[in-house]
């Protein structure tokens, strides 16, 4: 029986051996240095600073209002609060998808001034050259493939991704490409199980699944959406462990009642 080797700080490296061995990666979002810290101190390996803050903390309809100047916000507070996992921050639509060198330029930024230990960029062959150029600089990059939001009024729907042959070949193909260009990981976002496992298999770096089958390498969830506090949102593949939107709503409400009471602060809670 192995014994888990003991991660001071999670890294690609450490990811990889984890693929290895068999040991799932556990992956959730963070947006902000106290649930940051929270979700570290749980054990979970990489807090993702996912353009899903978009859609959870500022109340955008799509990821792709989110701006670099706001993931530089979001993954600093996230990156001071991560001691262990690592911290992985997307970068926002319009920033590498252009000329190579204004992603270039966009990627360094957010490591100079986030803190971040690596960056997330969605699509296969159309940015390669961009992810090349990242990835030689000395800039971990997790590759994206599937279900890509910054995409969602390309593709018209957020429905399963790869169904046929033609766009599942081209997956295929696009995961080999960004693990010859040299992606650390791949998250692959709502395809069937099967070609998750598929692909999963032929690759030697670590995939990380949502909605994708239990057959991916490790698994991400958006942490507002597995709290239940997003609560307008219950696609298939999500599973909810706690229903903080009631718990915070029921602790709202008693604070107003005691609050209308006179009953807080009580003479224990005054100076």
């Amino acid at each position: 029986m192995s014994v888990n080797k003991v991660i001071k700080r999670v890294t690609t490296s450490a990811l990889r051996d984890m693929k290895h061995r068999g040991e799932k990666i556990s992956m959730l979002t963070s947006y902000d240095y106290s649930t940051a810290k929270i979700l570290d101190q749980a054990g979970v390996e990489v807090l993702l600073v996912g353009d899903s803050a978009a859609n959870v903390f500022a109340g955008f309809e799509t990821t792709l209002p989110i701006t670099l100047d706001n993931m530089i916000y979001h993954a600093a507070a996230v990156a001071r609060g991560a001691s262990r996992a690592m911290v992985i921050a997307d970068m926002p639509f319009g920033e590498y998808q252009g000329a190579t060198d204004d992603a270039y330029k966009a990627a360094v930024r957010m490591m100079k001034e986030s803190g971040v230990h690596a960056l997330k960029m969605e699509g296969g062959e159309e940015i390669i050259d961009n992810i090349k150029k990242i990835v030689q600089s000395g800039i971990p990059v997790c590759g994206h493939l599937g279900l890509t939001p910054q995409s969602i009024y390309k593709f018209g729907d957020f429905g399963v991704r790869a169904k046929e042959e033609a766009e599942a070949a081209r997956l295929k193909s696009d995961a080999l490409a960004l693990q010859e260009a040299g992606c650390f990981a791949i998250v692959l976002e709502k395809i069937p199980a099967e070609l998750a496992t598929e692909v999963s298999k032929m690759l030697d770096i670590p995939t990380i699944g949502i909605g994708a089958g239990n057959g991916c390498d490790g698994q991400v969830l958006v942490v507002n959406d597995m709290l239940g506090i997003t609560q307008e949102f219950k696609p298939k593949f999500l599973r909810q462990y706690v229903n903080l939107a009631e718990q915070i709503g029921n602790a709202a409400k008693a604070y107003v009642a005691d609050v209308k009471a006179g009953d807080y602060p009580n003479e224990s809670e005054q100076y």
